[in-house]
């Protein structure tokens, strides 16, 4: 039924993957499907926000996620689920569905999450968006 399972994950968030990442991987390991693990970092190179930072901040950044990312993968996924990494910029849920899109996941597993900070107020959550935008089934976990 799925082929590919992406998981957005928040590496500074265990609550954003906790309960997300075993549905994630029994889907994956039910109908052998790959899972496709994303991690969004804020937008570096815009001028505004770049002037901020040292030259080569956003490639050190990267680099560092990507390491964390692998890290996270061989501590908390089975080896025998195909796994991606994939590391994207941008607004959190922005940057999900347009992975999905290049990825042509089937379906978005995500963990439903309360932070109850004044972002999350205004912005509204990640998840809600995702849902609305997707053009693909989205799980949200509780």
């Amino acid at each position: 039924m799925y082929q590919k399972v992406l998981l957005p994950v928040d590496l500074n968030e265990e609550g954003s993957w906790k309960k997300a990442l075993p549905t994630a991987v029994t889907l994956c390991q039910t109908f052998g499907a790959s899972l496709h693990i994303v991690s969004v970092l804020p937008e570096f190179k815009m001028p505004m926000v770049g002037a901020y930072f040292p030259k080569n901040f956003s490639e050190k950044a990267n680099a560092a996620m990507k390491e964390a990312q692998h890290t996270f993968i061989q501590e908390n996924v089975p080896k025998d689920v195909k796994t991606q990494s994939v590391i994207v910029d941008g607004s959190p849920w922005e940057a999900i569905i347009k992975v999905s899109k290049q990825l042509d996941a089937d379906l978005i597993v995500m963990a439903s999450h309360t932070k109850h900070k004044f972002v999350d107020y205004v912005l509204g959550p990640n998840a809600e968006h995702v849902v609305h935008h997707a053009k693909v089934s989205v799980m949200i976990v509780r």
